[in-house]
């Protein structure tokens, strides 16, 4: 019952968690795998469309990665960027044929062709990617029933309270009828289970079922029943808002808190200005800085982020107009050297700071030592390779286009993505 699953979430989780590989008395080869084609036609490249600051295949993947039960975990792709973004998170990349990549390709074929190259794989566990709200918790409970319990296949549920009618043609005179209830009789919700219903997020089976049988709930068969809230699953983009919030609030953020930085250094040149210099008839060099970003730092400034902007010798604005600058944003400007971090590190120590604290963006090389200890850190769309290499979080937009809004949002999404676990597991410790 769905009780059940409740209760288990906390000793589950915990259990998930606390190894890397979970032992396991059999030598089957179980192998995660998610199918993600290109050519998504309800909302183009879905599968690693951002949600709630990660690629929608990414929470999946996160999932699937800390249950520590698989042997190895695998995206079937046919799209360059599927594979970059399945890779960042952890699986290997099959790269499935045109055969079955078209329109009408079915998730079976798809496994099938998978097997086929993979002859290693005794059992395979086919999740979702448009299922954001799975936990390795669901992953153990449910695997388990094949790997200890001796089932061939098992598949997820959700437990559904509507009634259900024939439907009939307009106008054919003919009358619908209920398929589930008596209206004379009508229970009240309280007083009827209602009825299990696929929710889609994920179907195991041995490798035999469905290389014989040709689907993925055969042989000895069963299910796994998981709440409402964790039944989440995509379609259309009307769907995207609403799965956002539940996302926030019942998705898996990993094992780690995510972090929830108090302060805020930001490069000037490349990151909140494109790096052009104007010159004034006076001769004056002056800068331009989008409108959004300076809202963006405003933002975190509102939420106790305290911002500090950096220059550099190379950068050619005068004293003067880094001065406007400083109180047109209503935050400090320090000018660091050839290594910033050299610089940087005593005024985090000072703040009696730690660098998991502190959110960093930057533009080049020279930022690459800041970009990896800072707890978030980020660069514009158009930096060299070399900085997004070291950054955590790549911007969608340019530097002085945006891009320090972007990342603002990112940070503060953390803070809310931090806020909404801690309330999650006071709520199950409540419940426990």
């Amino acid at each position: 019952m769905a009780s059940a699953t409740r209760r288990n979430n906390e000793t589950s989780l915990d259990e998930c968690q606390s190894s890397s590989k979970m032992p396991r008395n059999d030598k089957s080869h179980i192998a995660a795998l998610i199918l993600a084609r290109g050519g998504s036609k309800g909302i183009p490249l879905k599968n690693i469309k951002m949600l709630a600051g990660v690629p929608l295949i990414g929470w999946v993947l996160r999932a699937a990665v800390d249950s520590g039960m698989f042997d190895s975990v695998w995206v079937s792709t046919d799209h360059d960027k599927i594979e970059e973004v399945a890779k960042a998170w952890g699986a290997q990349v099959h790269r499935r044929s045109p055969k079955v990549s078209r329109d009408f390709s079915s998730s079976v074929e798809t496994i099938q062709e998978f097997l086929e190259h993979h002859k290693e794989v005794d059992i395979v566990c086919h999740f979702q990617a448009t299922s954001p709200c799975l936990h390795p918790f669901h992953v153990k409970e449910a695997l388990e029933k094949i790997t200890v319990h001796g089932y061939d296949s098992v598949f997820a549920v959700v437990r559904r309270h509507q009634f259900r009618w024939k439907e009939v043609k307009e106008r054919s005179g003919e009358k619908t009828v209920p398929f589930n209830l008596e209206p004379a009789k009508r229970p009240r919700r309280q007083d009827w289970p209602g009825e299990l219903c696929e929710n889609g997020s994920f179907y195991f089976a041995k490798k035999e079922i469905i290389e014989k049988e040709g689907h993925l709930q055969g042989g000895k068969l069963t299910y796994y029943e998981m709440l409402p809230e964790y039944s989440v699953d995509i379609d259309v983009d009307i769907d995207w808002p609403v799965a956002e919030q539940r996302v926030l609030r019942y998705g898996y953020f990993g094992k780690d808190t995510p972090e929830v930085v108090r302060l805020m250094f930001c490069n000037i040149s490349g990151c909140l200005t494109d790096g052009k210099i104007f010159m004034s008839v006076s001769g004056e060099a002056m800068v331009s800085v989008n409108p959004r970003d300076t809202n963006g730092l405003r933002m975190l400034q509102e939420e106790q982020v305290e911002v500090i902007l950096l220059t550099t010798e190379k950068d050619p604005i005068d004293p003067a107009s880094l001065q406007k600058l400083e109180d047109r944003m209503m935050c400090k400007v320090e000018k660091v050297g050839k290594e910033p971090l050299n610089d940087l590190q005593s005024i985090v120590e000072k703040k009696k700071l730690e660098w998991k604290d502190v959110a960093f963006m930057g533009f080049d090389q020279a930022d690459v030592k800041c970009l990896n200890l800072a707890g978030l850190s980020a660069v514009p769309g158009d930096a060299p390779a070399v900085a997004k290499k070291a950054a955590k979080y790549i911007c969608h937009c340019a530097g002085g286009s945006g891009a320090v809004r972007d990342f603002t949002e990112h940070i503060l999404l953390q803070k809310q993505m931090a806020k909404s676990q801690r309330d999650h597991d006071r709520i199950d410790r409540h419940n426990f």
